[in-house]
């Protein structure tokens, strides 16, 4: 059994000659679509920082974590045997 993909569609390249831009203000201008990626890595990054603080929690609240972080505590304040 074989099967084909018909070749997608595309258009063709423009004819013209696409020119340099040289002017600074159209230069900015391009890059104005670009503005909401800024925030939206953020709250990924703000997201990925809470799922990370909240399985930190977790592991925290656990009793054999907790009976260690107390044992290195004290033993680091001489308050150990």
């Amino acid at each position: 059994m074989t099967t084909t993909i018909p070749t997608p569609e595309t258009d063709d390249p423009p004819a013209d000659r696409i020119e340099p831009v040289t002017d600074d203000q159209a230069i900015d201008q391009s890059w104005e679509s670009d503005t909401g990626a800024t925030t939206a890595e953020y709250a990924i990054t703000t997201l990925a920082a809470c799922g990370f603080a909240a399985l930190l929690v977790v592991i925290l609240k656990s009793e054999p974590i907790k009976e260690l972080v107390t044992g290195v505590i004290s033993s680091a304040l001489g308050l150990g045997a």
